[in-house]
């Protein structure tokens, strides 16, 4: 049921909407790893300060995207797959660990949240959504609800956390259709072994599904980014 209070929406700053908006350019590969830019460009490009595209790319910076250039304005960052891969095991400890709480019979188990991803997850083929963008939401809403339902606020704020480090490249997974049907039924299969309280079964199938996620995510960008590199060699 929908809460009767009204949750305040938090406010975003300029440096807020330019942080999105050059995170968006380095998912979508309109900044490549190597490029090159000026805060003076930026701010031209998006119609706004120089201060809030300082703001925002001293955040990227700190999330490890960009680096500034002595005297010479700023570089995207290779992506760093190291970094990304410890990422992804943090992911998997916290999510496998999630799911034995939550067939063990853990007293803050949370089934609304269980109940809400079945009425998503456990439907017939043709039900299924074909919308990249809304399943690549869905699934990461998927994943950060398992932890979330466990009851541990700690966890779930760590995952949080995680989740938001990788979305940058997690996204590119939902770019093909046997990706999308794939993330269907493997989904099913970790609720069903979570509403048969089988959690050796069900960590197995999360640890599976997001090996196999990494995987194909790292192929893709790697391909995507030689794209990207020909297209601006082309224009040029």
């Amino acid at each position: 049921m929908p809460s009767k209070t009204t949750e305040k929406v938090p406010h975003r700053s300029r440096a807020d909407e330019v942080y999105e908006e050059l995170k968006r350019d380095v998912s979508d590969f309109k900044l490549v790893p190597g490029d090159r830019f000026t805060e003076t460009e930026i701010s031209e490009r998006l119609s706004v300060s120089r201060t809030p595209v300082r703001q925002a790319l001293f955040r990227l910076q700190q999330e490890g995207f960009v680096e500034v250039l002595f005297r010479s304005g700023w570089r995207v960052l290779p992506f760093d797959f190291d970094q990304f891969e410890d990422l992804y095991d943090l992911r998997m400890v916290l999510e496998t660990t999630a799911a034995h709480r939550l067939c063990d019979g853990a007293l803050k188990v949370d089934n609304s949240l269980l109940d809400a991803l079945a009425a998503i997850w456990l439907v017939s083929p043709e039900q299924r959504s074909s919308d990249t963008v809304q399943v690549a939401q869905w699934d990461e809403a998927f994943h950060c609800a398992l932890v979330a339902a466990a009851g541990n606020a700690e966890m779930a704020r760590v995952h949080r956390d995680v989740t938001e480090r990788i979305r940058v490249i997690r996204r590119l997974d939902f770019t093909k259709q046997p990706r999308i049907d794939a993330t269907y039924e493997e989904h099913a299969k970790i609720l069903k072994a979570i509403q048969r309280k089988r959690g050796d079964q069900a960590a197995l199938l999360l640890r599976s599904h997001i090996q196999t996620s990494q995987a194909e995510v790292r192929k893709i960008t790697l391909h995507q980014v030689h794209l990207a590199r020909q297209l601006g060699a082309k224009a040029r």
